[in-house]
């Protein structure tokens, strides 16, 4: 058959595999980054950088990129601050929606969540209405 390729087959899938560990170790450094800089970078008191530790070292991340990773978070490495960022809104139907973000840049996630609420006919809400509305209910 003229302008088939067999190569073209398997391409694809096998270059979706190849990213995906990649994009799950850079989540996991940003995690534990952003546990550092919150409870300290004393796993014995921050459980949440030792679950974190715990998640990477499960996925093969290496010591030292973790040990750094917990450096940055703290203080002692310059480097990109990550930080958690809860926005609010509301679906169509008027179905609340928290949405919570880890972030190099406020500015843009916000532009970006607005975007995306506007697209799917959304809208976003003022901080603190999703949430003191959702615990009335609870």
């Amino acid at each position: 058959m003229s302008g088939h390729s067999k190569w073209a087959d398997h391409q694809a899938p096998e270059g979706r595999q190849g990213r995906r560990p990649g994009q799950g170790v850079r989540q996991l450094i940003r995690q534990i980054e952003v546990a550092a800089r919150e409870g300290g970078s004393d796993m014995t008191a921050n459980a949440s950088l030792r679950t974190m530790y715990t998640k990477a070292r499960e996925a093969s991340v290496p010591l030292d990129t973790i040990e750094r990773a917990i450096k940055r978070g703290s203080g002692e490495l310059e480097g990109v601050r990550y930080e958690s960022i809860a926005y609010e809104g509301y679906a169509p139907d008027g179905v609340a929606v928290i949405v919570e973000c880890l972030s190099d840049n406020r500015n843009r996630t916000g532009a970006e969540i607005r975007n995306l609420f506007s697209k799917s006919g959304g809208a976003m809400a003022e901080p603190g209405s999703v949430s003191c509305s959702s615990s009335a209910r609870v």
